[in-house]
């Protein structure tokens, strides 16, 4: 069974940092997609970042210049450097892996993890 398991969310004040981290406990094989989303409440949840296998990287415009996802050397983690966190950020956020083939793919998700920015 795959779990994807975040850490690192927490309360921080406006302007400050936060690094989030997802590791996968299982196996998952194959090229794929990892990535973070957001949820704040009663909102729908929305793209913040993803990074390829390859290293190709996407972000949301309200992430961009700000977050940087990256993923570490131990195989399917990935990470989000938060930097200049504003109240909007504020959110449960959720780790993704996702392989979209034709024979072999998944789509899995973390419990998520709570980041609070106090103004």
């Amino acid at each position: 069974q795959v779990q994807l398991v975040e850490s690192g969310g927490g309360l921080v004040q406006a302007g400050g940092s936060l690094r989030l981290s997802c590791a996968v406990l299982g196996s998952i094989f194959g090229s794929n997609t990892m990535g973070w989303y957001r949820q704040a409440p009663g909102k729908q949840r929305e793209l913040v970042a993803t990074i390829t296998s390859g290293g190709s990287t996407n972000y949301a415009d309200t992430a961009k210049g700000r977050f940087t996802i990256s993923r570490g050397n131990a195989k399917n983690t990935v990470y989000l450097q938060m930097s200049t966190l504003k109240p909007e950020d504020t959110a449960v956020y959720y780790c993704n892996a996702k392989r979209e083939g034709q024979i072999y793919r998944y789509d899995y998700w973390g419990q998520g993890t709570q980041v609070t920015v106090s103004s």
